[in-house]
């Protein structure tokens, strides 16, 4: 290429100017263009490599989510299942504690009934009659 030379010649300059500057012109829409387009290019890369990155991401975070709600599910379905047992368990005792009671108020009314029974045979015995 050669150089411009540093003589001012008027004429020329201005229509070399005038030249360098559409040259300019034109190598900045160029270059505007092809930004554009490379840059389009890769928001359209972004966009379908970005969005199966967050795709990944977004279907991990859903396993994340998913995996500790169903760690959660169990441990809240052990709880309960572990306080329904205690509550068998404790119900279970009570009606034990409830059947003795009742057991031995059973024997209490049966020998009230026999002393019951002594008590008229004797009163029928010894001639006290109504």
């Amino acid at each position: 290429m050669e150089r411009p030379s540093l003589e001012i010649n008027l004429p020329d300059t201005h229509e070399e100017g005038k030249l360098y500057v559409v040259d300019s012109l034109n190598n900045l829409n160029k270059l505007n263009v092809c930004a554009d387009e490379s840059q389009h290019s890769l928001d359209e890369e972004e966009n379908t490599g970005g969005t199966g990155e967050n795709m990944a991401g977004s279907n991990t975070r859903n396993q994340r989510l998913f995996f500790l709600i169903f760690i959660l599910t169990l441990i809240i379905s052990l709880a309960l299942v572990s306080f329904v047992i205690f509550l068998i368990i404790q119900t279970r005792n009570k009606m034990d504690q409830i059947s003795s009671r009742l057991l031995s108020e059973k024997k209490n009314i049966e020998e009230l009934k026999k002393i019951n029974n002594i008590l008229l045979k004797h009163l029928n015995q010894s001639g006290i009659k109504d």
